[in-house]
């Protein structure tokens, strides 16, 4: 399994998201655990919200029976809408939703701490203080922004500059060969290229969720046959059929699947990139672990995303 730097450590570029896990099948989600940890995974993406608190009860306990929670880096979020209650970003909902992570999962420290949603008319001073604050107590190691545009970070972390504080460390965006015609879900964001040109310059990091685009290049899907609503609603553009069929050609030759060019296409920008994915069997979880092995050089991104008509010659490479 290939591994970048983050926040100080060796991270898995493939991070096992939790979201799908019930305590129904728990069993079930232990053993993809094991195979995720067996094969050199060591990266695990929970939320506070998922399953209503079965994810993170499900990952806590597996980390406890297996005795390896100094082996992985352990990534929750809080903050996201829940009880009828759409802003919850400020600083009592971060506390509340810390503890209660914190127990769920049997842990002292979260070594990377998300919000999960952003609310622009909460000032970043206010956010930025009161993760300071948990981080000073030992709750949190890390910490960072999910579905934050880009200048609100900035923003963020020149206040923590300013006052001699630490800032965000990463950001969790969508992002995907496939690009969403509108938005996923409600407040949830697709980086934008400009976005992508910033995570260049800065090489600032980017844990991507979805980056499979909901299984759109698994072959299930073509044009004029898209049985699945929010796949309809989401990629169904002249723009992904391309990117499908190109993503098809380069995974002709180079002896793979093209839906793990897709996820290939992700691993392989230029900065520090981490893709959650969300499987729900081993075949699958496997799958997506052999992408992590795929190189694609910069020939091959632009012409995947369209950026390029024309693929360089001799970059058919495996």
């Amino acid at each position: 399994m290939r591994k970048t730097v983050l926040c100080g450590r060796l991270a898995s570029q493939i991070a096992l998201g939790c979201l799908p896990f019930r305590e129904d099948d728990e069993e079930h989600w232990r053993r993809l655990l094991d195979t995720y940890f067996e094969h050199g995974g060591n990266f695990i993406d929970t939320a506070h919200a998922y399953g209503g608190g079965a994810s993170e009860r499900i990952v806590g306990r597996w980390i406890e029976d297996r005795g390896v929670r100094d082996e992985v880096i352990l990534l929750t979020k809080g903050c996201h809408p829940e009880h009828g209650e759409w802003w919850r970003v400020r600083p009592e909902a971060i506390e509340r939703d810390l503890a209660e992570s914190l127990e769920r999962l049997r842990v002292d420290v979260i070594d990377i701490y998300l919000l999960h949603r952003d609310d622009p008319r909460v000032g970043v001073d206010e956010l930025i203080d009161c993760l300071n604050e948990q981080k000073r107590a030992g709750r949190i190691k890390y910490f960072g922004a999910s579905n934050w545009r880009v200048e609100r970070i900035v923003e963020a972390n020149a206040y923590a500059r300013s006052k001699g504080l630490d800032g965000f460390a990463i950001s969790s965006p969508n992002l995907s060969l496939a690009e969403p015609k509108e938005n996923l879900w409600r407040d949830c964001i697709t980086v934008t290229r400009g976005e992508l040109e910033w995570h260049e310059a800065t090489q600032f990091p980017l844990l991507a969720w979805s980056a499979q685009a909901r299984g759109f290049f698994s072959g299930r899907y073509e044009p004029g046959r898209v049985l699945d609503p929010f796949i309809a609603r989401v990629y169904d553009s002249p723009e992904n059929w391309e990117r499908l069929r190109r993503a098809r050609l380069l995974a002709e030759a180079k002896g793979v699947e093209p839906i793990q060019i897709a996820l290939a296409y992700v691993l392989c920008q230029p900065f520090p990139v981490f893709a959650a994915i969300g499987p729900e069997t081993e075949m699958q979880l496997l799958s997506s672990m052999k992408a992590a092995e795929i190189h694609l050089a910069p020939g091959e991104l632009r012409w995947l995303d369209g950026r390029s008509t024309e693929l360089p010659h001799g970059e058919f490479g495996t």
